[in-house]
């Protein structure tokens, strides 16, 4: 069945200008369709935004979720918070099945997490040695969606605090070869030592990145590396910190100074021209559909208002290869009722929710 003709009536962002749009077959077009249902007049019309990390498939406590129906509730989450699409930065489960499912959002995935053996949470990761490392990245560039993600640090308990997980050589034969498979390559980190290996050879992006230093960041400027912090996670690193404290004391000390710098070191990055987007982590310790959340800590952590919100629209949708509101494209937006540039929570109050060129919220 096809998609019903509908009419808009709004502000268009980012142009900031009022336009009429109509949706013909679920795409947008600027000639008048005859007959079309008006279903917005006076709003803020935004591309729909995308959780640029999260983890479909990945429940509270890291229990994997297999089932459709549970997989189905967890895109619903991200949808009814506006979020038409994701970038799954790593998950065990095959979520395609969701792909034949008009009323979700797209997903763009990054294949299964790769990590050291016993060096990340058990059962999420692919673990090999490092000699091995290159070859996977080849499977998984393979069965994604043009994204590979690495484990880049975590804690070593050898050592009673976070460690790399690769030696440089492996680094960089990783990154060139998800490069020969036209994938770009993301890695987990929160600590600074795995860091300088994987700028150096050349990755696409780092997540979280809490342990960036000025130095590192004049260099992802440099690079075009891009940084998405998740700092709704980040606030769960006190807790971290309290519950590795009594056997890894460096550990919880570590967590805890990168958790006090979170802030700054965000601000530092985009001032420094670091592309800058925004994800929840959601999956695990994190409930699907937090984005607004996300979009007002980047704001907190000293982003211009329509910075965050870029770095939860426009920009993310561009940086992922997906068109925002233009002549002849999937209808996918989100009205508001107020300027959100104004007044970062409205994006908390979606209106509106077309999806495909369908109301689905």
């Amino acid at each position: 069945m096809s998609a019903p003709a509908l009419h808009l009536s709004g502000v268009v962002l980012p142009e900031g200008e009022h336009r009429d749009l109509w949706v013909r077959d679920g795409r947008i077009s600027t000639e008048p369709v005859p007959g079309a249902e008006t279903v917005c007049r006076g709003g803020w019309l935004l591309p729909g935004l995308v959780d640029a990390h999260c983890h479909v498939g990945i429940g509270r406590g890291g229990v994997l979720v297999e089932d459709l129906a549970g997989l189905r509730e967890q895109a619903l989450a991200e949808r009814a918070a506006g979020v038409l699409a994701l970038r799954d930065c790593g998950s065990p489960v095959d979520t395609r099945a969701l792909d034949g499912e008009p009323d979700l959002p797209h997903i763009v995935r990054a294949g299964r997490h790769l990590a050291a053996p016993r060096r990340y949470i058990p059962g999420l990761a692919i673990e090999l040695a490092p000699e091995d490392l290159a070859a996977e990245v080849r499977v998984q560039a393979r069965r994604g969606d043009g994204w590979v993600k690495l484990v880049g640090d975590w804690i070593d308990r050898g050592v009673g605090d976070l460690a790399p997980e690769w030696p440089a050589d492996a680094v960089a034969a990783a990154i060139a070869a998800a490069h020969e498979e036209g994938a770009r390559v993301t890695a987990h980190t929160f600590g600074t030592d795995a860091l300088p290996d994987l700028i150096r050879a050349g990755i696409d992006c780092i997540e979280h990145g809490t342990g960036l230093t000025e130095e590192l960041i004049g260099e992802m400027a440099a690079r075009g590396t891009a940084v998405v912090p998740t700092l709704v996670n980040v606030e769960n690193f006190p807790e971290f910190a309290r519950a590795g404290e009594a056997r890894f004391p460096s550990y919880a000390s570590t967590m805890r100074r990168l958790y006090a710098s979170s802030g700054a070191v965000v601000r530092a990055a985009f001032e420094a021209g670091v592309p800058v987007f925004a994800g929840t982590d959601a999956g695990g310790g994190i409930e699907h559909g937090r984005i607004a959340e996300e979009v007002r800590a980047l704001a907190d952590a000293g982003l211009p208002a329509e910075a965050a919100l870029a770095a939860a629209s426009w920009a993310a949708r561009d940086w992922l290869g997906l068109p925002c509101i233009e002549e002849g494209v999937p209808a996918d937006l989100v009205v508001y009722e107020a300027d959100p540039r104004v007044d970062l929570d409205t994006l908390a109050r979606p209106q509106l929710v077309l999806l495909r060129g369908r109301v689905v919220s």
